[in-house]
């Protein structure tokens, strides 16, 4: 089950995650958090659907359906937040993967101090894995200098592991870390494209969510969505005016 915003270029939201979901042989469950204004060059305007609506959406798949995994992504506001923590309290022994999505890939901000505040009180003790990028930790993070540091804030905070994607840093290939059990697990290095991506983190974290719902152990989960997350951006194509779209389903051919 997947709760996100709706994208009406395609590039991220609820479209990415239901296209990385299928493209696993998962059935993606969705329920949508918000709606947008936006296209592959910017957000522009956010209307979150109303707490009341998120939950009685997400009550009617648990109520019918065997949920494996939930994956969050933008959530609008402290409200939906909320309704969202009640939610997971309903479903303590599924898998929670947790894409703070804080600023649209334009750059514009998602989210308030108020907001990252209600996410570190009511989502991060409930997630099994969160997946940011350096600037979304450095948010999320109460204390830390560097990025090992700010890691083990997050996981002090609740999570039980984290992994911190080295999209945003400057580096020559890109650093991924997986952090758990109170250290670094495991590191990977992939080559960094030339593009820049719309929709690259809901793939990854809808593809580890997938991986984790088919049975996968965490390192195996979250190093295959990485490989699947990369081939997916190789394979991007620009649309539009502004950043590339994954093609997550590059495999098949399809353009």
């Amino acid at each position: 089950m997947t709760l996100a915003g709706h994208d009406p270029c395609g590039g991220a939201g609820i479209q990415a995650d239901i296209e990385a979901i299928i493209s696993q042989g998962c059935h993606p469950a969705s329920v949508i958090t918000c709606m947008t204004v936006q296209d592959t060059c910017n957000v522009q305007r956010v209307e979150p659907v109303s707490d009341y609506l998120i939950e009685q959406q997400a009550e009617a798949l648990l109520a019918d359906l065997s949920i494996a995994a939930i994956k969050i992504g933008l959530l609008g506001s402290v409200a939906a937040v909320e309704a969202v923590h009640r939610i997971l309290l309903q479903a303590p022994d599924v898998p929670v993967i947790l894409d703070p999505i804080l600023a649209a890939g334009g750059g514009k901000s998602l989210s308030t101090d108020i907001l990252v505040e209600a996410i570190r009180e009511y989502l991060l003790p409930l997630t099994t894995l969160l997946t940011p990028n350096v600037p979304e930790a450095a948010r999320l993070a109460t204390h830390g200098d560097t990025l090992d540091e700010q890691a083990q804030s997050l996981l002090d905070q609740g999570c039980a592991y984290v992994l911190l994607t080295g999209t945003h840093a400057e580096s020559e290939r890109v650093e991924n870390a997986l952090y758990g059990e109170g250290q670094r697990l495991r590191t990977w290095f992939w080559e960094r494209l030339p593009e820049t991506y719309h929709g690259s983190g809901c793939t990854l974290a809808s593809t580890c969510a997938a991986n984790l719902a088919k049975g996968m152990d965490m390192v195996k989960a979250v190093g295959t969505a990485q490989a699947y997350t990369w081939g997916s951006l190789q394979a991007g194509r620009q649309i539009g005016r502004g950043q590339f779209i994954p093609n997550r389903f590059y495999w098949t051919k399809v353009s």
